[in-house]
């Protein structure tokens, strides 16, 4: 089987690398743009754009199935300030490997979409129960609506009857090789970095730290991804990936710090961007379909986390905050 993994050198995409090129029945493939592809065994790159039609088109080529983990990301500060630059290229590179896909006769495509289209609420969200009329977070309108655009070409060009599609929307990921710099990272990798880079004694957390997340832990969405690509017969399929369940960003940060074996103090600053969303999604289609679940508590996805952060980037003086 060949898999082509776009946006390799990023988060999700390099985690679902590592695991891909582990197994002998699987010749894997992966995109690199900004960042030298990673010297990785038994997996071959390609440098190029991905809003790039010929590029796309020869990547596609005699391929069995693509994974599209690239996209143009950030955290809360750029998500309030500057929305735009999450939107348009997403929406052409998504377009344009779509349709390769489809020209090319790939077998399989899977998007790794996201759960921004849901509200708050604290009943979990199932995968149909949204619909156009729900209205979006203020701070997430185009992001939002870009994403459902791109379920929503899966969807059709799984009509056509050349390639099937399946939608992941897993809720917010955490782990090894996720984004540990200030300027780009999630809360998750903000915090990680802010309190084992500090020397002050206090830490500083943006809002008042009330507001919730469903986070899980990236071996489980890697999980997810082998599943659906050994088991899905559909033609289309739409599936939440989360652990279920919310934790308040304040007591994860208090989990984060007594990870790490510091003493730090808290200072809220309620002058930073914070976004006000608290949800969580049913993850029962994906256990009825492939057996799946999530297997790492939040409580051990930090600890790992953390011995990997000292393993990789615990000498990296440059994280301090500026």
């Amino acid at each position: 089987m060949k898999v082509l993994i776009c946006g390799g050198t990023g988060f999700i995409g390099r985690n679902i690398i590592e695991s891909l090129s582990r197994q002998h029945d699987i010749e894997v493939y992966a995109t690199a743009f900004t960042k030298p592809p990673v010297n990785i065994p038994n997996v071959t790159w390609y440098t190029g754009n991905l809003c790039d039609p010929k590029f796309i088109d020869k990547i596609t080529l005699d391929v069995d199935v693509v994974v599209q983990a690239a996209a143009i990301t950030s955290g809360s500060r750029d998500i309030v300030e500057k929305p735009y630059i999450h939107i348009t290229d997403n929406a052409i590179m998504n377009s344009l490997i779509l349709r390769a896909c489809h020209t090319n006769r790939v077998s399989h495509f899977i998007f790794m979409s996201c759960c921004v289209m849901y509200p708050s609420r604290s009943v979990p969200w199932k995968e149909r129960e949204w619909f156009p009329g729900i209205k979006f977070h203020d701070n997430y309108f185009g992001a939002g609506w870009t994403k459902i655009y791109i379920e929503k070409m899966c969807e059709f060009y799984s009509k056509l009857g050349v390639t099937k599609h399946t939608v992941v929307r897993h809720t917010n990921t955490y782990g090894p090789h996720d984004k540990y710099d200030l300027e780009r990272s999630h809360v998750f990798g903000a915090t990680v970095t802010k309190v084992m880079t500090n020397d002050s004694g206090t830490h500083v957390m943006w809002g008042d730290g009330e507001e919730e997340r469903d986070l899980i832990y990236v071996s489980d969405v890697v999980k997810f991804i082998e599943a659906c690509i050994n088991k899905q017969n559909t033609p289309y399929e739409l599936y939440n990936v989360g652990l279920g369940k919310t934790i308040k960003i304040k007591n994860l940060v208090h989990k984060i710090i007594a990870a790490s074996g510091k003493k730090i103090d808290i200072l809220n600053d309620i002058s930073k961007p914070s976004i006000k969303t608290s949800f969580t999604v049913c993850c029962d289609k994906a256990l009825s379909d492939f057996g799946w679940q999530p297997e790492t508590s939040i409580e051990d996805g930090i600890s790992q986390t953390m011995k990997w952060w000292r393993e990789n980037l615990g000498v990296k003086s440059s994280l301090h905050e500026s």
